[in-house]
């Protein structure tokens, strides 16, 4: 059988400002293009120990079991999961939006009781019926809530939300993929237990990695677990013989090396903008988002109190077509916006401002080509 003729893949140059990937900055390329070295090697250790460090600074947390688990945002997703819940948890899950739903799947596949709080999509999490749900589950072991719903911009009280389960003895997991590095998360001043993000959005990293931390109070019920983690990959019994300390490393996967010097560069990088600033960045450009497409007749979904800064929803206008106009945005333009998801398909843009993304020029960029899409 003769060999493909096919060469080397060279990416078009694209805008991203959809809801994720972001733009990598080049300093980030460059760092994951370093020389691949060992995933047990002594000076790859030192970086393990700078990246937890650095992660704990974006949670704004002193949690030590605070690292970046080998897979994408679900993966840490799943990592929360099966580590805090068991056969027969009650656990009280809001679900606002495409991702609470996949939260529910969760806690049904850990053999887990789910008590559901729905709200509209495009809406925050209402604490009341959260304190209601406690009301009437009082036994519940855990609420899980997304702090900022990627499906469609809208971001929840998770102080308020964390305080109702401390209330009731249950542990706090929460979602922040689209919200860590773009608008303030407060892990310890907020009393989360559990929380996970994505390496690819305000980051502004590749995708393939989820940072995660674990508070006491999760570490003394995964301690105290009945049965076996369902999910070897996952079992934070295992990996952290990898992950923790600075001593020797017990072997347990083959980390992805370079990714995670790209993780470690675009930390770095957090922390020399500082977590405030980078905060003030997306809310600042996001006001001029906001004007640019509220001056083209474009409606936001979520009310401006439960608005994401860096996930901006806006409806559809009558008579574009969805997927042509996106289509030609790609085209044209090379920009890429986003599509809604579940029931805001075909309803709705998901744009974009996250890490590298949320800057001026990005978002005069997008507004012109809007503009240019929409003209009769």
């Amino acid at each position: 059988m003769h060999a493909p003729r096919i060469s080397s893949f060279l990416p078009p140059r694209r805008i991203l400002m959809g809801p994720g990937p972001s733009d990598v900055p080049r300093r980030i390329l460059e760092a994951m293009a370093r020389p691949t070295i060992g995933h047990l090697d002594p000076a790859f250790g030192d970086m393990m120990e700078q990246t937890k460090a650095l992660l704990r600074y974006a949670f704004q947390t002193q949690n030590e079991l605070t690292f970046p688990v080998s897979g994408p945002g679900s993966v840490g997703m799943e990592t929360c999961f099966v580590n805090l819940v068991e056969p027969d948890d009650e656990v009280i899950v809001c679900v606002n939006g495409v991702f609470g739903g996949r939260m529910l799947e969760n806690v049904r596949r850990c053999g887990g009781v789910p008590v559901v709080v729905e709200d509209a999509w495009g809406r925050a999490v209402d604490p009341d019926k959260v304190e209601a749900a406690f009301t009437s589950h009082p036994n519940a072991r855990a609420l899980a809530f997304v702090h900022a719903e990627t499906s469609t911009g809208a971001q929840s009280d998770a102080a308020a939300l964390a305080g109702i389960a401390r209330k009731y003895g249950a542990l706090t997991i929460m979602d922040c993929v689209t919200s860590l590095g773009g608008t303030p998360v407060r892990i310890d001043q907020w009393g989360i237990d559990a929380a996970y993000a994505g390496s690819q959005k305000c980051l502004s990293c590749t995708p393939g990695l989820s940072p995660v931390t674990f508070g006491e109070r999760a570490i003394e019920k995964l301690r105290a677990r009945k049965t076996p983690v369902r999910s070897w990959f996952m079992d934070l019994g295992l990996v952290l013989g990898y992950w923790s300390g600075t001593g020797k490393r017990t072997y347990h996967h083959t980390a992805p090396i370079n990714p995670l010097y790209g993780l470690h560069e675009a930390l770095v990088m957090l922390a020399e903008e500082g977590i405030e600033a980078a905060w003030a960045r997306h809310r600042t450009q996001h006001e001029a988002l906001k004007m640019g497409l509220e001056g083209l007749g474009l409606r936001f979904v979520v009310p401006e109190a439960e608005r994401l800064p860096q996930l901006n929803a806006v409806a559809l206008p009558a008579g574009v077509d969805d997927a042509a106009a996106r289509a030609r945005l790609l085209r044209e333009f090379n920009l890429e916006i986003g599509a809604g998801l579940g029931v805001l398909a075909g309803k709705v843009w998901r744009i974009g401002l996250m890490g590298a993304s949320a800057r001026r020029e990005n978002v005069a960029a997008c507004v012109q080509a809007l503009k240019a899409v929409l003209a009769p």
